[in-house]
């Protein structure tokens, strides 16, 4: 049996990696039935952390800043879920002005007595949305259902109770579908890895995420996915992103502490890695051999992000590399950016991959920008694969393990 040794990257904890690795096992066992999956969990012992509690980060003593210059691309047919990561009502809002500006500014329509505000019967749809009706069949979209299933009613109440605020009265508009579904989502997501930010992010393809959104449209009357009232509001949407790059930074300044101590795990981990990377790679190294004991068949590293970085480095040095890794996978991984950096630990900038280097497979996302490729860096000695999550960045870099594509590419690589 085929053992594959899951090694994850940067900023990853314990509850972090359970779902992770979960996943692996759940995409790997839907296509190769001859597969063992062996932890690699690092993080706990050699991750960063901030052993004095923060006291290295200054005091802010005023919250005034200067935002910065850079602007979303109108074009990019990922803003609007860029925009909606930041704000998931910011969509909502900008319809809202949308159907305001076309009755002419803020006035309402003064409905008659007893006659339903069609805003009211929207709000109600909304408030009754469910995801009984996707179905996956099992797999990463059944997982993201369970993931978003306890937080979409009060997310629906949210979105049911913004139309209400900003739409009722107004004369009945086309679009307001699929923006609603969007924001539901969006909060339901939100509202799945903690409202304060403080969760591991979700693992979400974007074939998924689109079916959920598909659905929820679906219930909401779902024919105005591609009106005028929806592109209006998606141009003015992904301005409205950019609006907030300025005070956004000015924010970055005032909660720099919670922010600060929020990344170290990212962040922290990769300079930690640096200066104190033999941990991790002596940790990758009894999880090979682990796998390896025995009467066990071949083995394979499956790492992401930093952990990609690390089994590099482990299998180039020859007094550190285990030789009982058949295949090495990297997802999402820098490893062909820091060589051409000449910061990789055991392999210098200009000198080959060691001959005993085993065969490596590099998967990445376009959308990733922290995933590399390696074919033109080491030529004849990596083989990219390229997925598309449809995902913006950065959830791009935390959802490969959520895609089935990625699966039906590694089944055939994988040793027997």
């Amino acid at each position: 049996m085929t053992s594959v040794v899951f090694v994850h990257g940067t900023g990853v904890r314990a509850t972090a990696y359970e779902k992770s690795l979960a996943r692996v096992m759940s995409g790997l066992g839907r296509v190769r039935a001859d597969i063992r999956v062996v932890r690699c969990f690092w993080g706990e012992h050699h991750g960063a952390s901030l052993g004095l509690g923060g006291a290295s980060v200054p005091v802010r003593a005023k919250s005034r800043g200067v935002g910065g210059d850079d602007l979303l691309d109108e074009d990019d047919p990922l803003a609007v879920w860029a925009l909606l990561e930041v704000d998931p009502l910011a969509e909502l809002r900008e319809f809202a002005e949308v159907a305001k500006a076309r009755r002419g500014g803020g006035a309402r329509a003064g409905f008659a007595p007893g006659r339903q505000d069609p805003w009211q019967a929207v709000a109600d749809r909304v408030r009754g949305l469910g995801l009984d009706a996707v179905t996956g069949g099992g797999g990463s979209l059944d997982e993201l259902v369970s993931d978003l299933a306890p937080h979409l009613g009060p997310a629906g109440g949210r979105v049911a109770q913004e139309i209400s605020r900003t739409l009722g009265g107004l004369p009945p508009a086309d679009g307001i579908a699929a923006i609603a579904a969007r924001a539901v989502y969006a909060l339901a997501v939100q509202r799945a890895e903690g409202l304060h930010g403080d969760g591991e992010p979700l693992a979400v393809d974007g074939a998924d995420r689109d079916t959920v959104v598909g659905a929820l449209t679906d219930q909401l009357g779902g024919a105005d996915r591609g009106g005028p009232a929806v592109r209006a509001a998606k141009g003015v949407a992904v301005r409205a992103l950019n609006s907030y790059l300025s005070p956004l930074s000015s924010l970055a300044h005032t909660f720099r502490g919670g922010i600060t101590r929020g990344a170290v795990p990212a962040s922290g981990d990769i300079l930690r890695y640096q200066v104190r990377g033999a941990g991790v790679r002596a940790a990758i190294r009894t999880a090979v051999r682990e796998a390896a004991a025995g009467d066990a068949g071949p083995v394979v590293l499956l790492a992401h992000s930093l952990g990609g970085i690390a089994c590099v480095d482990l299998l180039a040095d020859p007094t550190e590399r285990p030789p009982e890794v058949d295949l090495l996978v990297t997802v999402g991984s820098q490893a062909p950016f820091l060589y051409e950096l000449d910061a990789l630990t055991a392999l210098r900038r200009g000198e080959p991959l060691p001959g005993a280097f085993p065969r490596w497979i590099n998967v990445y996302d376009e959308q990733d920008l922290l995933g590399f490729v390696g074919e033109k860096v080491f030529p004849g000695r990596v083989t990219d694969l390229r997925v598309n999550t449809r995902q913006p960045f950065p959830r791009a870099h935390t959802s490969y393990f959520a895609h089935q594509r990625l699966y039906d590419l590694l089944a055939p690589e994988l040793p027997k």
